[in-house]
């Protein structure tokens, strides 16, 4: 049997219902406004898939999808992977200045 390497697994991962549900309930999430990769992965219908909800905006490189609003139960920030931690604060912080 062929072996899966981890970047395909990824690419597979990426376009599974679950992926375009989470996909789905970020682009709900109102400017200036943050959820938790926890309370999106209930919405998304899955309430124990945080870690894959993280995942998910990790491989997340669609414009459209406004993963920066994604962070941490404890109110961190979690990653960001278009430029980092402090580029997705400001970012949030410009949203909720302007909105």
């Amino acid at each position: 049997m062929k072996q899966i390497g981890p970047q395909s697994r990824v690419a597979q991962f990426a376009k599974t219902p679950f992926a375009e549900r989470v996909r789905a309930v970020v682009r709900t999430i109102p400017k200036g406004e943050t959820r938790s990769y926890k309370e999106v992965a209930a919405a998304a219908g899955s309430a124990g898939a945080a870690r894959a909800v993280g995942m998910i905006m990790k491989n997340n490189y669609d414009p459209t999808v406004p993963c920066h609003r994604v962070i941490r139960s404890d109110g961190k920030m979690g990653g960001y992977n278009r430029g980092g931690t402090a580029l997705k604060e400001k970012m949030l912080a410009d949203e909720r200045r302007h909105h």
